[in-house]
């Protein structure tokens, strides 16, 4: 028989939002989680993070000009063996994502202030900047130009990529972020692509993913088993220093950067018992 071509895998990037859990709850922080639509081609109904691919737009020099706290120097050394379109299109591609499939926006003023979303009229920009991309209006760096906005990439730290499978008939290559949720602003629910829309967890996100309670792909399932080391959302931040990735998945295989962690001696709640 003879052998298939695997399919090129396309670009993305995808956003792990994470915030501080309320005092007294069973886990230090909680994650940003959504579920797919099940008549989605690509993993229909599964449980992952906010993201999708990456737009030709993403990478164009209006897009680069519109970005703050990342510059395109600093992304080619952070992220390595891209391809295509500048490293810093990926960081675009995880702030119109989270825009599209959340409504958080990852936006700044020209000198670097960070979006005061207690105002009104933040919010309503926010939700017509939002509309207007899901409308095809026009390219993700018009709209936010109109607004006056720059994508605020100082919350974005890199934290892993994953490869499709060369047996999957659609394929990705995909770099997952970590951001803390921004002051003032709150995720919602979308129904163009997903069904739900929740915070959750790490580690008990991770025990309804061995329990078969929630499908994930392994992008999900790493990110929260990641998660779920940490006792304070500092914690995490300071991990992420070096701005190296912490572990990739190529070709059905994981590989972990850090010495300080073994995924089956852990401190997940429940998991035990």
């Amino acid at each position: 028989m003879a052998s298939v071509t695997p399919v090129e895998p396309k670009p993305a990037a995808s956003v792990v939002l994470v915030r501080d859990a309320p005092p007294g709850a069973p886990e230090p922080l909680e994650v940003y989680m959504i579920r797919r639509n099940r008549d989605m081609k690509f993993l229909g109904g599964y449980y992952a993070f906010p993201g999708g691919r990456v737009d030709p737009a993403d990478g164009s020099p209006a897009a680069v000009a519109r970005c703050r706290g990342v510059d395109v120097i600093e992304a080619e050394t952070i992220l390595t063996g891209h391809g295509g379109s500048p490293a810093l299109a990926f960081w675009v591609t995880a702030v119109r994502e989270l825009l599209e499939e959340s409504g958080i926006m990852l936006a700044c003023d020209g000198v670097g202030r960070a979006l005061d979303a207690s105002s009104p009229r933040t919010g309503e920009a926010i939700e017509r900047c939002r509309k207007a991309l899901m409308a095809g209006e026009a390219p993700f760096p018009e709209l936010i130009a109109r607004e006056g906005w720059y994508c605020d990439l100082r919350p974005l730290r890199y934290l892993s990529h994953f490869v499709t499978p060369k047996s999957s008939p659609i394929r990705f290559t995909a770099r997952f972020f970590v951001s803390p949720l921004p002051a003032g602003q709150e995720p919602r629910l979308f129904t163009e692509e997903t069904s739900e829309g929740f915070w959750i967890h790490p580690a008990d996100g991770y025990r309804r993913f061995l329990s078969g309670e929630m499908k994930m792909a392994e992008p999900a399932e790493y990110g929260l088993a990641y998660l779920a080391q940490f006792a304070a959302l500092d914690d995490l931040w300071a991990a992420h220093r070096d701005g190296r990735h912490k572990f990739q998945g190529i070709g059905d295989r994981i590989d972990v950067l850090w010495n300080s962690f073994d995924w089956k001696q852990n401190r997940f709640p429940g998991l035990t018992s």
